[in-house]
């Protein structure tokens, strides 16, 4: 039998993210993310784009679930993340979901956009792995989360993947409607680095645990991108990996802000990149030229559901 009791608890005055909204989930309240009791899922498949350490050759077994807690006016999967498109999915049906991926041999099971299902998570991980899970779990997320919530995950989740996106948090209202942006996911990141440490990788070279820090250049805000840099290498260990994404396209609502109108430029980005070796950073990854293109945006199509 499920935790109720402790699902009860999350849900009945949702205080899961940064927002602490306090509706009753379980009666059919939304809040901010417009997520209610169930979680939504939109595609469950191997994906074989994520960085070279965590697709491998066999793909990693990504789950997309449905809304978010933060309003990226940018988002390229907006039509799952803003526009709600998805399966509502039991916890026996999201820990088979996660079975099914690991039979079809994927190297992990990658959860993105996971922090507004958390409860439901737990229980499914705890359901699959009494069923026969092993493979290491993803926590692909926006950083945009309480220390509270990713302290719940400790001994459940083996991988953090957050996205730092911004350090300025006029940039994070403007762009995602995001309050205290930078503060909370600080916090948060420096949980997930004391829960799972510096990356360890198997002979393959695939990650089995650890933290990678994703971010996204947004065009025009180089400098933003460099002051994370330099937060990362003075408050987190120096073997930290920090994935550099130049990917960026003007996707959903950004048209209307002609400052990020446009693709990030090849100057930018090396640019960026120089900086992250004179801040002392060693471990990472790039994109190759070509990253910013629609073929790499998963067809939402409730694929693996």
């Amino acid at each position: 039998m499920k935790n109720q009791d402790e699902i009860r608890h999350w849900l009945e005055k949702c205080n899961l993210c940064p927002r602490k909204c306090g509706v009753n989930r379980l009666a059919g309240e939304k809040g901010a993310c417009g997520a209610a009791s169930e979680a939504l899922v939109a595609k469950a498949f191997p994906h074989r784009w994520e960085e070279p350490c965590i697709s491998g050759e066999k793909g990693s077994g990504t789950v997309f679930f449905t809304c978010c807690n933060m309003k990226c006016i940018f988002c390229q999967n907006y039509r799952i993340s803003q526009e709600g498109f998805g399966k509502a999915v039991s916890i026996d049906e999201l820990a088979e979901i996660f079975l099914k991926l690991q039979q079809k041999g994927v190297h992990n099971i990658n959860l993105v956009t996971p922090t507004i299902y958390t409860p439901q998570i737990i229980e499914a991980i705890k359901t699959a792995r009494s069923a026969g899970l092993s493979i290491p779990i993803v926590w692909n997320s926006n950083a945009y989360e309480n220390v509270e919530t990713i302290k719940a995950l400790g001994g459940l989740v083996d991988i953090y993947l957050p996205d730092l996106k911004y350090f300025d948090d006029a940039l994070a209202l403007k762009y995602s409607g995001s309050p205290n942006y930078f503060q909370t996911a600080a916090k948060a990141i420096s949980e997930m680095s004391s829960q799972v440490g510096e990356p360890v990788f198997d002979e393959n070279g695939i990650i089995k645990r650890g933290l990678i820090i994703r971010h996204l250049i947004l065009p025009g805000h180089k400098e933003d991108s460099k002051k994370i840099l330099r937060w990362i290498s003075r408050h987190l260990p120096k073997g930290v990996y920090i994935s550099l994404m130049s990917q960026y396209m003007p996707y959903y609502k950004a048209k209307s802000h002609p400052e990020i109108n446009r693709r990030l430029s090849a100057e930018e980005y090396n640019d960026v990149i120089r900086c992250f070796f004179e801040y002392g950073l060693e471990n990472g990854f790039v994109q190759e030229e070509g990253a910013a293109s629609d073929e790499y945006v998963p067809d939402f199509d409730l694929e693996g559901v």
